[in-house]
Parts: C-alpha cells; sequence; structure tokens
C-alpha cells in the first residue's frame, strides 16, 4: 500500500476516505462503516472499533484481544462483495466482505456477511460474538424502539 492511502483499497487518500470517518464524521452506509473498521484494524485505531460496535455491546467486547489482533498483523487487504439492505427495513444492512492479513500463522483472509444497524442517525455493526442481554419482548438494545425479537435478535446468528 501506498503511504497516504487509504487502507480499505478504496484507491482514495485516507484523509478524504476513511480517515474522516476516523476523525468523527458519520458513515453514510453499512459499507462505509465497514470499510472504516477494517482500516481501523490496519491502523490500530482500537477505541474507533470499540465506538463503532453497537453501543449494547461495547462492554462486552474483549478489548485486549481486538488490539493484540490488530497490532500483530500486517493487514493485506479488503475485497467488499455486497452491501444488502434488509427488505422492508431501512434501519439493517448486510455488508459481505473477504479481509486478508498475515500474522505469525501465514496468511489469511476471511470472507464474512456481518450485520449492521442504524440508530440514532449512526450505522454500527452488530457482533455476533458480544451477547445483547435483552428478553425476546424486551425493547432492543439498539434503541430503535422495537421489540428485540423483531430488530436486532435475527442478526446475532
Amino acid at each position: 500500500m501506498q503511504p497516504n492511502l487509504c487502507p480499505c483499497g478504496s484507491q482514495q487518500a485516507l484523509a478524504q476516505c476513511c480517515g474522516r470517518l476516523h476523525a468523527g464524521a458519520l458513515p453514510n452506509c453499512a459499507s462505509e462503516l465497514m470499510r472504516s473498521r477494517y482500516s481501523a484494524y490496519a491502523l490500530g485505531l482500537i477505541d474507533y472499533l470499540i465506538a463503532t460496535t453497537l453501543p449494547a455491546q461495547q462492554a462486552a467486547l474483549d478489548r485486549a484481544g481486538i488490539e493484540q489482533w490488530s497490532r500483530q498483523s500486517q493487514w493485506l487487504g479488503l475485497d467488499v462483495e455486497s452491501e444488502e439492505a434488509v427488505p422492508g427495513d431501512a434501519l439493517h444492512a448486510h455488508v459481505t466482505f473477504i479481509a486478508r492479513w498475515r500474522d505469525a500463522g501465514g496468511e489469511h483472509a476471511h470472507r464474512e456477511r456481518s450485520a449492521f444497524v442504524q440508530s440514532a442517525g449512526r450505522w454500527y455493526f452488530i457482533d455476533p460474538t458480544a451477547p445483547l442481554k435483552a428478553g425476546r419482548n424486551d425493547p432492543c438494545p439498539c434503541g430503535n424502539g422495537g421489540k428485540f425479537k423483531k430488530c436486532c435478535a435475527p442478526y446475532l446468528g
């Protein structure tokens, strides 16, 4: 990667791409948030990774593990395959991507279909590894006002 190019692979300068989100601008869509999260892993921006995860999940994240993976990996590239809005639900989206990195164990590629939710005008990553403490009929922890079972529960695995 050339210096000053964004790690997300957009071929744009970091400051005009993911860097503006890392500095506080809001992403316009789920794939933009996902790209900025990949770049945050590549740049070691752990606070950003935590802050862009659904707030109700943030306390359950393994900060030390995230930081270790971020810093001990050489990030090799990102391919975004698709972004899909959930039919009839403007607040949820899926992004399918392949992230590549190298660590002490060699080179890796991980394909994932991640879920995202928009709440109070902000997009958040829904982390399937971090539990949400809510009963099916409780208000959804994302804050959108719906019942958990009909809002974010379907996106947790």
